[in-house]
């Protein structure tokens, strides 16, 4: 499949590309953009960004400056990659795809925007076609290295692979150095066990901006003749299935939305429990104990108390509780003010997660959880089985895409600033030029 990979990254025009698949890509990358814009409150985003400027500093003589976003400042391409992809992957509201079980958009498109500003290159159908074929080629090579392996891996594995690809673009590589690139970007992309991070929450996250700068750095690798072994998550005969239908089916079209910046996995147990609420008219008060019988990934987000926004995200209970009590899971609900809240705390300790073998054999291709509300009168109040909205099947509207961007923007932005980012990027059929987005998004946060 090689061949045919690389074929489609060469040829695939803009003209090519389907108007849905088009629309798709200018949602996620709102949406990405807002969560960038919120995260960069996170520990984390403010130590990733620091030690980007210091250590990735941008060389003149090789390149124009790549910028670490809503921070202002300028480093090389390899850099502002790290940084911003970190920051994304920080506040876990991103988008993702069910099979992948992870996220392309965050590591593909801040290599995108790094590569493009090193090279000084600002058409919007570029940007667009490629990022559309950084989706197609990390979803792919997820599914791939997904079938390919017992161990589940994070998305830095394979997001390499559609970073190293979309570079090789950009950068104008030859079939030869691109086949090098991305055979240097599977081998060096981070391998790293994603339950470890579920059972030990830390910055390390999905490994999405590690694997975005192996990536990044495979396509500069391969431009100076660097080589690399055969990318086997492409080349492997057996996997010819998953890449044989690119350009007919576009998985930019297959991507979920979050309502909440929480582990997805946690987020139809979000679901189930403020249905219950709306239905019910259920009073803190009144709530006895609350049971969620989910499939097992999810049952193992059941830690109650955490102590960083960290664990917070990759906690079942605590999302649940915060909703019940809030209404609503933002950016807020996941930070240390409420994390050690008394009355989330409480209610968090009336959670308990079950396993169910039914749930179990839907997953990944589908997510259900169910809650049981024990009142402290002994009426039992039972949702049926439910999925999180945002997926495919059952997406967010236009009003809940822009309600969510202003709810992650407006406090870290400023209303004037983010109304103009969402107008910009929701009118990019008009755009004649990348210029405003990326000084948008390059210009410090106040």
């Amino acid at each position: 499949m090689i061949e045919k990979v690389i074929s489609f990254l060469k040829d695939c025009s803009y003209q090519d590309i389907p108007d849905a698949a088009k629309d798709n890509s200018i949602t996620s990358f709102l949406d990405l953009i807002g969560v960038a814009a919120s995260a960069t409150q996170t520990d984390l985003s403010k130590i990733i960004r620091q030690h980007c400027s210091s250590y990735y500093l941008h060389n003149p003589n090789i390149s124009k400056p790549s910028s670490i976003w809503f921070d202002g400042r300028l480093v090389n391409s390899i850099g502002a990659t790290l940084a911003n992809a970190m920051t994304i992957d920080a506040l876990d509201a991103h988008d993702g795809q069910k099979l992948t079980k992870g996220h392309v958009g965050c590591g593909v498109i801040p290599s995108l925007i790094a590569f493009m500003q090193s090279e000084g290159n600002l058409d919007p159908k570029t940007f667009l076609s490629n990022l559309i074929i950084g989706y197609e080629i990390g979803t792919r090579a997820g599914i791939s290295l997904h079938r390919t392996t017992d161990d589940y891996h994070t998305s830095g594995a394979w997001i390499s692979l559609a970073c190293a690809g979309i570079g090789s673009n950009i950068l104008n590589l030859s079939y030869s150095q691109t086949r090098e690139a991305f055979g240097i970007a599977e081998y060096h992309g981070p391998r790293s066990q994603m339950m470890r991070c579920i059972d030990h929450p830390s910055m390390v996250k999905d490994g999405s901006g590690w694997g975005a700068m192996a990536g990044v750095n495979a396509a500069y690798l391969a431009k100076n003749g660097f080589t690399g072994s055969p990318a086997i998550t492409i080349e492997n005969g057996e996997l010819s299935d998953i890449w044989s239908d690119l350009g007919s089916r576009w998985y930019i079209n297959e991507q979920y939305l979050k309502l909440y910046p929480v582990c997805r996995w946690a987020q139809p147990a979000v679901e189930a429990t403020l249905n219950l609420k709306k239905e019910y008219d259920i009073k803190l008060g009144e709530i006895d104990s609350i049971t969620i019988n989910s499939f097992h990934e999810a049952k193992r987000l059941e830690g109650k108390h955490p102590a960083t926004t960290e664990e917070a995200q990759y906690s079942l209970p605590h999302p649940v509780a915060v909703g019940l009590i809030f209404g609503k899971i933002g950016a807020k609900e996941v930070s240390e003010e409420l994390i050690n809240n008394e009355e989330v705390s409480s209610l968090r300790e009336k959670i308990n997660v079950t396993e169910s073998e039914e749930y179990n054999s839907y997953f990944p291709e589908k997510r259900f959880a169910d809650a049981i509300i024990k009142l402290g009168n002994g009426k039992i109040l039972k949702s049926g089985p439910t999925e999180a909205k945002g997926d495919p099947e059952n997406p967010l509207n236009d009003l809940e895409v822009k309600k969510k961007f202003e709810d992650l923007t407006f406090s870290v932005l400023g209303m004037e600033r983010s109304k103009k980012i969402y107008e910009i990027i929701t009118n990019y059929h008009s755009l004649e030029s990348m210029e405003e987005v990326f000084s948008l998004i390059t210009e410090p946060t106040n």
